[in-house]
């Protein structure tokens, strides 16, 4: 079994905090360095981002390129990328030592596979680790109804930091719309499960960081960033939707997927523009039916009596009850103690002290 060359394929903007963590630990992996290249490409960072970068040369190539956003980040790396695997990282999450062995042993053990992700660990800014890993490991291809489903589910082990794939599987995506300044990742693993196996490992390879500059965590911070949020992901919904559609992709595989894309950007805009009651309640129970759909019959009737008001109240009324009633100390308690968020029977989740 030949070992594949890798690409560690690093996007970064203003991740001075953090980029130095993210390198270091493509550094440590224990991989022959003739099989293996680091490539930062920077986003137009307007802070010491890049000098910290180049302190790592030759051993890292920097390529630096004007602002544009993530898509536009993974357009003008993934050329750029030598290896026959390309494993994504972000300049603010780390990766865990083995990751690049693993990784590269599913693809040279598994010819179909052309993509690959794995476990995480969500680290917040206390400290605290939540590792979240699915319970076995996991292979399919979008080529069915229950594939499509399967993969609604799991593509949480999809991200940025736990994405590897083969650079053919990627050179047959192609381009990524650079209207996805984020959310470019789902487009890309969303695609790649259409042309070659998507396998998921059990082990937790990287660590997932939640700070209050993280582009993603931004978005829901304010109007503002919920807009843009809703546009991208309104985007994502339209971009896959025609994707689908020039691959002659049956209704029946794209539905499941699309609906779940298109949900999450009707929330933002319900929440920011408003709307009639039915379309809240009918967001909500596609977001209910997609992704907490093994959830016990308790949190199924929790979720039903928090949704009553919707049935009357104007839309953006009541999602900023919602949220006035999630920054509630008691009900965050309630939730706590009695209905907890639900964990899909197929992931494994532990709470791990600072």
């Amino acid at each position: 079994m030949s070992t594949p060359f890798v690409t560690a394929l690093i996007d970064t903007y203003n991740h001075e905090a953090f980029i130095e963590a993210a390198i270091e630990s493509a550094l440590e992996q224990d991989f022959p360095p003739s099989e293996f290249e680091i490539l930062v490409v920077d986003d137009g960072s307007t802070d010491r981002t890049p000098e910290i970068v180049r302190r790592f040369e030759p051993r890292v190539r920097l390529l630096r390129k004007t602002n544009g956003g993530q898509a536009s980040a993974f357009n003008a790396g993934i050329p750029e990328a030598r290896g026959e695997i390309v494993a994504f990282l972000d300049g603010d999450d780390w990766w865990a030592p083995g990751k690049v062995k693993a990784v590269a042993g599913a693809f040279a053990s598994n010819p179909s596979a052309g993509l690959v992700g794995h476990g995480i660990v969500q680290v917040g800014s206390d400290g605290r680790q939540l590792v979240l890993v699915p319970r076995e490991p996991c292979r399919f291809r979008i080529a069915s109804t229950a594939e499509a489903k399967m993969f609604r589910t799991r593509r949480g082990f999809l991200g940025t930091s736990r994405m590897a794939y083969r650079k053919e599987t990627l050179r047959r995506i192609g381009a990524v719309p650079e209207a996805l300044k984020f959310e470019a990742d789902e487009y890309l693993f969303t695609l790649a499960g259409l042309f070659a196996d998507v396998m998921i490992l059990c082990e937790p390879l990287t660590f997932y960081r939640l700070h209050d500059r993280n582009l993603f965590q931004l978005a829901n911070a304010n109007a503002e960033g919920a807009r843009a949020k809703q546009q991208v992901l309104a985007a994502l919904a339209k971009s896959l939707g025609d994707k689908f559609t020039e691959y002659a992709v049956s209704g029946s595989i794209a539905k499941p997927i699309l609906e779940c894309v298109q949900a999450e950007a009707d929330v933002l805009r319900l929440s920011l523009d408003s709307g009639y009651p039915w379309e809240t309640v009918s967001t909500e129970w596609k977001i209910q039916r997609a992704l907490h759909s093994d959830a016990s019959v308790w949190q199924h009737l929790f979720s039903f009596a928090r949704l009553v008001p919707a049935f009357v109240m104007p839309a953006a009324a009541y999602y900023g009850w919602r949220r006035r009633l999630s920054r509630s100390a008691s009900y965050r308690n309630l939730r706590r103690r009695f209905f907890r968020f639900p964990v899909p029977r197929h992931i494994e989740q532990q709470e791990k002290p600072r």
